[in-house]
């Protein structure tokens, strides 16, 4: 396995999961950079007991739940009030808001439905998770059903 081509292949989509944790470009640009230095300083004790992609998917998850949980420590400031009236993004863009709507989902359901949204097969994400097929099976109807509702309260859904 070559670093460079697993970098190339599955980079792009462990940053739209970390967006999905985060939605905030930066901070998963950041936990996309920390997943593949992990991936790099343990490609050579890799066991091929599970497929890489999913391998990685669960090194960039345990990334970003350690990240949430640092931010949950960390005090919160307010924002400076010429900066809380500001839209940050536009009102129509369907993605930056399908990013929002993820974000407000509790941390399990985050993963789920960002490696949902990534096509990995839900029995990886099942192994990723350390649930049942089943249960993926429910909880990513559920969680479809909930970012539809959410779409749906901001006039987006279609």
């Amino acid at each position: 396995m070559d670093f460079d081509d697993i970098y190339k292949q599955y980079a792009p989509q462990i940053y739209r999961v970390c967006m999905g944790y985060t939605n905030n470009p930066d901070q998963a640009k950041d936990l996309v950079q920390e997943t593949f230095f992990s991936v790099w300083r343990n490609l050579s004790s890799f066991r091929n007991e599970a497929r890489v992609s999913t391998w990685i998917f669960r090194i960039a998850t345990n990334h970003c739940l350690r990240a949430l949980e640092i931010a949950k420590r960390m005090p919160a400031g307010e924002m400076p009030y010429h900066l809380a009236a500001t839209e940050t993004t536009p009102p129509d863009d369907k993605l930056a808001l399908l990013y929002k709507c993820i974000a407000e989902l509790p941390e399990t359901e985050r993963i789920i439905i960002s490696l949902e949204l990534e096509d990995m097969p839900q029995a990886e994400i099942a192994q990723v998770l350390g649930l049942s097929d089943v249960n993926i099976r429910v909880k990513v109807h559920r969680i479809k059903e909930k970012l539809a509702k959410k779409f749906k309260a901001y006039g987006q859904f279609e």
